[in-house]
């Protein structure tokens, strides 16, 4: 089931909020949380009832394992032993599901064998289900968790706003929450819930799914390689940068808004990335939960930067190529991380660079911040050229026409080959003012964290409140609600969706 659907705005979603602000009048929150964790199953059967029992069975298994590890914990080497094979059974799983093919096709082009591919579904949402799994054993190893019930682990991984694409949560932020689940219909954390969310579908259903067009239109032609000229190559990478930005941070602000309807807080995971003055500011603004575990649960595992500058290199590189592994079992994604730690790495040694010079300003000037936005803007750009292209031979081609050598008119724009489905005379314009104004937006406008946060600590401080919001950001918001819902009969998937 999709958020930017009929069945989940108008009946999953308002039916599950109904029952649980009914039981919730109980004053108790284990029937609420039953309810929760049965509602978010059937929204994951909705997709395919087949892998349930690998959801159930997985949360039943890790959460028994992390019983057995807290039980054991005084004892370093059993604890360990234990924790070692639990995360190398969820590793396994995932890896069974998400990369066999990709092993199987790998093996066959090196040694020319002709092993079957599998051709196996991937289950949802394992990504995501799998590492906050890990996060939780790892924590328990430690010494971190607190003794938690099977029911609120269980809603701890399958609560339905971000089950299938995030953010990647924490038990400890999110557990000691179902304590304080919100039960009023008077509560700002309503208002604000619904407002999130109605932004995030306008994001989704608006901005990205008429981006789409544009940029599979580019990509399209690569794959057949067809040669593009400079801004036909350029158009179709801006217009991609911007649908998976619009795509996913819309996701994620409807996981946020539809958690807050319940009186749960999710972390933000977006925050302007496209405003960041170098990579590294790049991946504390795009998609922070991701960047958060990876840099806690593998890179300062890994040594961090405690081993010297050539160490700290290492374990950067290794951290971004896995992370890129995890998004897609293709090479363009591993070459996709990779290319994003050599950035890192020439971010840090930049930055070491830069420290040691004492004539310079201790903190960079508008023109140097300019320069760092360009540069970082154009290397994420080209780099979601890799993370969008199905295979080698497509990104080669888009990258040589992003270079000017894909035809000798490599300043013309040929919308009308391209994109046929719009007006003739309107092709050029509508391309290019449709881009502009969103990268202006992406560019310039604060970002909904920033604009949002002082409602919800105002929510937070006065709980039976009304929200205090002006005039033009409620009718801005309802404006956007209607005008994504009139686009809902064509639901499209998340780009997220099966990571």
């Amino acid at each position: 089931m999709l958020f930017n659907s009929y069945e989940f705005v108008f009946l999953f979603l308002p039916l599950v909020l109904g029952v649980f602000l009914l039981l919730g009048r109980w004053r108790s929150t284990a029937l609420p949380t039953l309810w929760l964790v049965v509602a978010s199953l059937a929204f994951y059967a909705y997709w395919r009832s087949a892998y349930l029992a690998l959801l159930i069975g997985s949360i039943a298994g890790n959460y028994l394992a992390g019983l057995a590890i807290h039980r054991v914990r005084r004892h370093r080497l059993r604890s360990r032993a234990l924790l070692t094979g639990a995360i190398t059974a969820n590793l396994g799983l995932l890896a069974y599901f998400k990369y066999t093919d990709f092993l199987i096709g790998t093996v066959n082009a090196l040694t020319g064998t002709g092993f079957p591919v599998q051709s196996i579904v991937l289950p949802l949402a394992i990504s995501f289900f799998t590492f906050n799994q890990i996060a939780f054993l790892v924590d328990v190893h430690k010494g971190y968790v607190h003794d938690y019930g099977f029911l609120d682990y269980a809603l701890f991984i399958v609560f339905f706003p971000h089950l299938i694409a995030g953010p990647i949560v924490h038990h400890r932020d999110i557990i000691p929450q179902f304590r304080r689940f919100n039960f009023s219909l008077a509560s700002p954390l309503l208002s604000l819930g619904l407002m999130v969310f109605s932004i995030g579908l306008f994001k989704k259903v608006i901005l990205a799914d008429h981006l789409a067009p544009y940029a599979s239109a580019v990509f399209d032609s690569a794959a057949r390689a067809e040669a593009l000229t400079l801004a036909e190559a350029w158009l179709g990478a801006l217009a991609y940068t911007l649908q998976l930005y619009f795509d996913f941070s819309g996701y994620s602000d409807m996981a946020v808004g539809g958690a807050l309807l319940f009186g749960i807080r999710f972390p933000w995971n977006f925050d302007a990335p496209y405003q960041a003055t170098s990579i590294i500011d790049f991946w504390r603004r795009w998609h922070i939960s991701l960047s958060l575990f990876l840099r806690d649960y593998l890179y300062i595992p890994l040594g961090g930067n405690r081993a010297g500058t050539l160490r700290q290199s290492l374990n950067i590189f290794l951290t971004m190529l896995l992370g890129g592994l995890w998004h897609g079992p293709n090479w363009t994604f591993v070459l996709w991380g990779a290319l994003h730690g050599l950035y890192v790495i020439i971010n840090h040694r930049w930055r070491d660079w830069r420290s040691r010079r004492h004539w310079l300003p201790a903190r960079p000037g508008a023109g140097e911040k300019a320069f760092g936005w360009s540069i970082t803007f154009i290397a994420v750009v080209a780099a979601w050229v890799l993370f969008r292209a199905g295979d080698l031979s497509a990104t080669l081609m888009l990258y040589k026409s992003m270079l000017g050598l894909g035809t000798p008119s490599g300043w013309t724009l040929q919308a009308g080959r391209l994109f046929p489905h719009l007006p003739t005379g309107l092709q050029d314009a509508t391309v290019f003012v449709w881009i502009a104004i969103l990268c202006g937006i992406c560019w310039w406008a604060p970002s909904l964290r920033r604009q949002t946060d002082p409602l919800l600590a105002q929510a937070l401080a006065a709980p039976s409140g009304k929200l205090r919001i002006g005039r033009s950001w409620a009718i801005g918001t309802a404006l956007l609600a209607w005008l994504a819902v009139m686009f809902l009969a064509r639901p499209t998937e998340f780009l997220y969706y099966q990571f």
